[in-house]
This record gives structure tokens, C-alpha cells and sequence, in this order.
């Protein structure tokens, strides 16, 4: 039996945890706002459950500073109606155990007590929020952001692996900008951008002199980067030759400017490819000790199609950039929103938001419709997928059109929709949940209550 302290101004939410953790045998402890929770904090309890907005002056981010900042704290989960990049990334920064959508469902709840470590300590050094940038709240994305939260202020190597167009160097942006270096430089080198011969030279520098051309000195991205971030982008389309300099580099933190003399260096790497470096290496077109070298922090950013339930909000973030560019307040009609839904973007986000920016400019009237948005013929369909497709990807479009589909059939009706299917709710939902259909704080005897009524 624990002892666990539940932090939140509504009581409705406070008293219906208590009763659900008293249910499952534990002890709950209440309080209404910050300065109460961190006032009840003693030895005794052994876990909070942390809301992130409240009143009074002291917010959930502000408690979880105090509260991981003393010896021997308790393990924290912040649980919050309104998640998003900043707020995840910052409460796992910080040392939140999780960071969870409200409400929590009694089952949810009594895995997530079975998941709880022993106390610890844990002490950290704030930081200042910054701008929200990775837009998108389903699944996959809560578990980047959540990533990104835990490995911003170690120095490990950084591993992003996505399509083309996912959004990489945003989220290297974002563990330079969450972590201890974000007073320093962030440098980003595009590998597959640079010819072969100059490669050596940009990322390591020269001296003047040194080869046909080097009328000056040059640093070299690493040591521009020093005390900072460099990230190398495109990794796995790095020539072999260069592959062996980088791991020295990667491993003495050491590096020879073209006709100079071995320097030091302390960038953090943060690398990224959208390749498969596992098969490079087996067809021996990338090194194996610089895969393993590399591979150490990895973090997968899961194609658009995947997450669905995000396309909508990236598309209303980049109309409003767009629309406050030409002065005029531009928005998307239901018909709109729904033809962006159903499409493949094998393009990813920078494909969504190039068709929203292309309707913005061309469309005179303030409502984009659906004859507006101008994606060409690659929306999703039901058919087979090709033979040198990524089987699991193609599984999960199929399932997620289906799914689709079978709502806009129902009117939202998931009752009837997995009737449809032949399948039961409770599978229904949880693909949903897996394909970002559902909204993260949907408990799913609520949901299934709705439909019954």
C-alpha cells in the first residue's frame, strides 16, 4: 500500500482519484493548490500525482521544479487536460516520471502505479520555457516529445530516424533549446547536401593554405558548434571515407582541420537520417562501430500517416502563419479539413504545409474549401500495397481509412462502427488510440456509454 499525494485545484477530479486509488488499496492525500501539495509533501509519501494548471500563483511546472529539486523525492506524474510540446517536454526535463492526459481511467491508473520506481533523488537546474514548435498531440508524438524531455540535458548522441519531411531538425531544435547548451550555438550540416571533397573541410575546418581555394582559416562546424549542439543531418548518405573520421571525432572528441594539427572539441551530435542504417550496414555502405556509435539515444518521429489526429492541428498552425503573413484572417471549412484527412502526404508534414501556404496565396476568399486544396491523386485508398512497401506502414493506412471511413458512415457512432468492421469496441478504440484517432484524455467506458445512450 503507498501513500500518494494528489495535487489539483478541481475537486471533482481530486475526490475521483482519491476514490479510485483508496479502491485499488492505496492511501490518497489532497490538495487544492501548489503551496498545499509541496506543504504535504513528507517521507510518507511515496508517489504525486501533479496537475499542471492552477491557480494561486505556482503551476504544476513550478511544484515539480520544488519538488525534484530536494533530496530523496517521490516520483512524479503530471496530469494535465491541456498537453502539448512545451509543457511534455519540460515535465520530463525536469524529472516528471510521466506526463499524462486527464482524465486517467482506473485502469490506466493502476498500471501506472504498477510502473512507479522506488524514491529517488534527482536534482536538476531549471530552465526557461521556450516556444512550443513540434505540433501534434496523438500517440506517437507524445512519445517524442517525452524523449526529447529526457534526453535534453545529457550529452549522449542523438539518433532521429523518420521519413523525409517528418520534422527531424525540428526536434534537434528542440533538445538544443529544452537542454543545459540552449545559450549555445546550434550548427546543422545537411550530409547529403555537401560534395565529398568539401565535406571534410566544413565539418572540421582548415588552414589557409591548405588545399586550391583556402584563401582563410576556417573553424569547421564542430568547433563552431563548441558548447552547443552540431547536428548532421542526412547522416547515412555520409561517404565512407568521412564515416571513420567522424567516429574518431564521435569517440576522442577530437578533430584535424584539413592541413592542421588535432583539436579538442565538446559539441553535442545530434544526427538524423531518413534511411534504414541497420540494412547500410548489412550491405556494408555505412560502418557498423559508427551505427552503434550513433545509436545510442534513438528517437523515431512517426510518418504523418501514422498520426492522423494531428494533421488538423498542423494544418490550422501553419494557415495562421500563413494568414498573418498576407494580412488577412483565412480559415478551413469542413470539407477542407476532411479532404486533408484522407490523404496519403508521402511528403509528411513539409508536404501538409506547403499545400496549406500554395491554398493561402491562391484562394481570394477568407474560407478555404475543399476545391482549394490542391494534393494531387496520392489520397490514401484501400488498395494493395506495392510489393517493396513497408508492410506494417501499409497495415496501419489500410486500418486507419477503414476506421475512418466506418465513422463517417456512423456520424462518430464507434458502436456501430466496429459493428461494421466485425470487429468489438474495445478493439476499435484501441486502434484508434494507436493511430491517433482518439483524443489522448477519452476513457473508454465513457466513450462506449456515449454511443450506448
Amino acid at each position: 500500500m503507498a501513500t500518494i499525494l494528489i495535487v489539483d485545484d478541481d475537486a471533482a477530479l481530486r475526490e475521483g482519484l482519491a476514490e479510485a486509488l483508496t479502491d485499488l488499496g492505496h492511501t490518497p492525500r489532497l490538495a487544492a493548490s501548489g503551496p498545499e501539495g509541496l506543504a504535504a509533501l513528507d517521507g510518507d509519501v511515496d508517489a504525486v500525482l501533479l496537475d499542471l494548471r492552477m491557480p494561486g500563483g505556482m503551476d504544476g511546472i513550478e511544484v515539480l521544479r520544488r519538488i525534484r529539486s530536494e533530496h530523496d523525492a517521490p516520483p512524479v506524474v503530471v496530469l494535465t487536460a491541456f498537453a502539448s510540446a512545451a509543457n511534455t517536454i519540460e515535465a520530463m526535463r525536469l524529472g516528471a516520471f510521466d506526463h499524462l492526459s486527464k482524465p486517467i481511467g482506473r485502469d490506466a491508473l493502476r498500471a501506472l502505479l504498477k510502473r512507479l520506481p522506488e524514491r529517488r533523488s534527482v536534482v536538476r537546474a531549471p530552465n526557461d520555457e521556450t516556444e512550443d514548435t513540434l505540433i501534434g498531440a496523438s500517440e506517437g508524438m507524445r512519445r517524442v516529445q517525452k524523449a526529447i524531455g529526457l534526453a535534453a540535458d545529457n550529452d549522449a548522441i542523438v539518433l532521429i530516424l523518420g521519413e523525409t519531411g517528418t520534422g527531424k531538425e525540428l526536434v534537434a531544435r528542440a533538445l538544443h533549446v529544452h537542454g543545459k547548451r540552449k545559450e549555445g550555438p546550434f550548427v546543422a550540416v545537411n550530409c547529403a547536401a555537401i560534395p565529398e571533397d568539401l565535406l571534410e573541410s566544413e565539418l572540421f575546418g582548415h588552414l589557409r593554405g591548405s588545399f586550391t581555394g583556402a584563401t582563410a582559416d576556417r573553424a569547421g562546424a564542430f568547433r563552431d558548434a563548441a558548447n552547443g549542439t552540431l547536428f548532421l543531418d542526412e547522416i547515412g548518405d555520409m561517404p565512407l571515407a568521412m564515416q571513420a573520421k567522424i567516429l574518431r571525432a564521435l569517440q576522442e572528441q577530437v578533430i584535424t582541420p584539413v592541413g592542421g594539427k588535432p583539436v579538442r572539441t565538446n559539441a553535442r551530435v545530434v544526427a538524423a537520417t531518413h534511411r534504414d542504417l541497420a540494412k547500410l550496414v548489412a550491405a556494408h555502405q555505412f560502418r557498423e562501430d559508427l551505427y552503434y556509435r550513433l545509436n545510442v539515444v534513438p528517437i523515431a518521429i512517426p510518418a504523418l500517416r501514422e498520426r492522423p489526429a494531428d494533421i488538423e492541428p498542423l494544418a490550422r498552425h501553419f494557415l495562421a502563419g500563413a494568414s498573418a503573413s498576407s494580412g488577412r484572417h483565412k480559415q478551413l471549412d469542413a470539407a477542407a479539413l476532411d479532404k486533408l484527412r484522407h490523404h496519403a502526404w508521402p511528403g509528411n508534414v513539409r508536404e501538409l504545409r506547403n499545400v496549406i501556404e500554395r491554398a493561402c496565396i491562391l484562394t481570394r476568399a477568407d474560407i478555404i474549401g475543399a476545391g482549394d486544396i490542391d494534393i494531387g491523386a496520392s489520397e490514401i485508398t484501400a488498395g494493395p500495397a506495392q510489393p517493396d512497401s513497408d508492410l506494417p506502414a501499409a497495415v496501419a493506412q489500410l486500418e486507419t481509412e477503414m476506421i475512418l471511413r466506418a465513422l463517417e458512415a456512423c456520424d462518430g457512432n464507434r458502436t456501430e462502427a466496429a459493428r461494421r468492421l466485425n470487429i468489438n469496441r474495445q478493439l476499435l478504440y484501441t486502434k484508434m488510440q494507436r493511430y491517433g484517432l482518439a483524443e489522448p484524455s477519452e476513457n473508454l467506458t465513457d466513450r462506449v456509454a456515449k454511443d450506448d445512450d
